[in-house]
């Protein structure tokens, strides 16, 4: 039997990738202001980690004013916005790379002072951020995790037509395709999980229910892209942004089964090894592996992410866990790593400082190897 490596290829929808190498999204936050567009800065840091064959996911990104959290990131909900991201995509296509965009609201994980009004930011239901963690204002002072509103029943069709406009901006912007997020602690898993979800009406209760707005939301950006072309993440066992069901088999097998019919491009999840490594260097022990959990419910392609090595990956794919794996932090300080991985090439360090906002340095600065021993 001939097992598939990390260099063998994968078909993902319509896309027949050369390799199984994918960055993962990152917010970095480096978008023009106020506009929060793209600017040529974020082009040329995509297409310097576009490989021909290889999948990119474009870091999460607000699809309402009302979805964002910090400070720095694109949206696509504006025509400014729309035309940025056509000069990323653009870009990322001239070096013969495939890019998706990742759709994101943040809910609660948000403060007043990046909402359209100075309201309070909005959740499924009334209840706050209470791990002690700290969020940044808009002007970048330390502040606590308020309380966030919980939405009216009469408002969750504008989330999901949020949801629908922004992928159809993404398709006007020349994407690929488009990601939901699912994960993280952010809205969409804010309704998936019971410690967030205390709603009553038909949004809250029952898995079911729970899940009613992420499956509704799926649906609503098939109608847009077409399911071939739509991935979905998910955080089964994280606790990023104080998340975590206490359970989460029953909740998370029900998701994958909901979502199997649909025929989606791919299911991407989020080890729980590394939840909530964009605030620190983590490493939970004793953990679950979603890979291993949900793998043999998965019908379709299969993407995880989460401190894989290389060697790791290999094995990863090479086993069957999983056909391709996404890499986030050593994909931004190794913008050839599809051909470090290959190779056997060593792996230039990342430096954590420089992940959020800035400008070229820790962005685009990083050399492709063997770029300084020939300066």
């Amino acid at each position: 039997m001939n097992f598939p490596s990390l260099f063998s290829p994968l078909q993902v929808g319509p896309y027949r990738l050369d390799h199984r190498v994918m960055m993962a999204p990152l917010t970095r936050m480096r978008a023009e202001k106020p506009s929060l567009a793209p600017r040529p800065l974020n082009a040329e840091y995509y297409a310097q980690r576009a490989t021909t064959g290889g999948l990119l996911i474009a870091e999460a990104t607000p699809v309402l004013p009302t979805g964002h959290g910090n400070a720095g990131v694109p949206g696509v909900y504006s025509e400014a916005q729309v035309k940025g991201w056509r000069a990323v995509v653009d870009a990322v296509h001239a070096k013969g790379g495939l890019i998706f965009l990742q759709l994101w609201h943040v809910g609660r994980v948000s403060h007043s002072s990046f909402q359209p009004g100075g309201v309070l930011p909005v959740s499924c239901s009334a209840v706050p951020i209470s791990t002690g963690l700290k969020t940044l204002t808009a002007d970048g002072k330390p502040a606590s995790y308020e309380t966030p509103r919980a939405l009216e029943a009469s408002e969750i069709p504008g989330i999901v037509d949020g949801f629908r406009q922004a992928a159809s901006n993404a398709l006007k912007a020349g994407f690929d395709g488009v990601e939901i997020h699912g994960a993280n602690g952010y809205l969409l898993e804010q309704f998936l999980q019971s410690r967030t979800n205390r709603r009553t009406d038909r949004y809250g209760g029952s898995i079911v229910n729970r899940a009613r707005l992420l499956i509704e939301i799926t649906e609503a950006v098939i109608g847009v892209w077409g399911a071939s072309r739509v991935g979905v993440r998910l955080s089964p066992y994280g606790i990023a942004n104080d998340s975590g069901e206490t359970d989460p088999m029953p909740l998370y097998s029900h998701v994958v089964e909901a979502l199997n019919p649909l025929g989606l491009a791919y299911l991407h999840f989020i080890e729980p090894r590394s939840s909530g490594s964009g605030r620190a260097e983590v490493n939970h022990q004793n953990v679950p592996s979603a890979m291993l959990l949900f793998r043999p419910l998965w019908k379709g392609v299969l993407i995880t992410a989460g401190g894989f090595s290389g060697e790791m990956a290999e094995a990863a794919v090479a086993e069957g866990h999983a056909d391709a794996i996404a890499f986030g932090r050593i994909f931004i300080s190794n913008p050839d790593l599809p051909r470090r991985l290959r190779e056997g090439l060593p792996l230039t360090p990342y430096n954590r400082a420089t992940f959020y906002g800035g400008e070229e340095k820790g962005y685009t600065d990083y050399p492709v190897y063997g770029e300084l021993e020939r300066a």
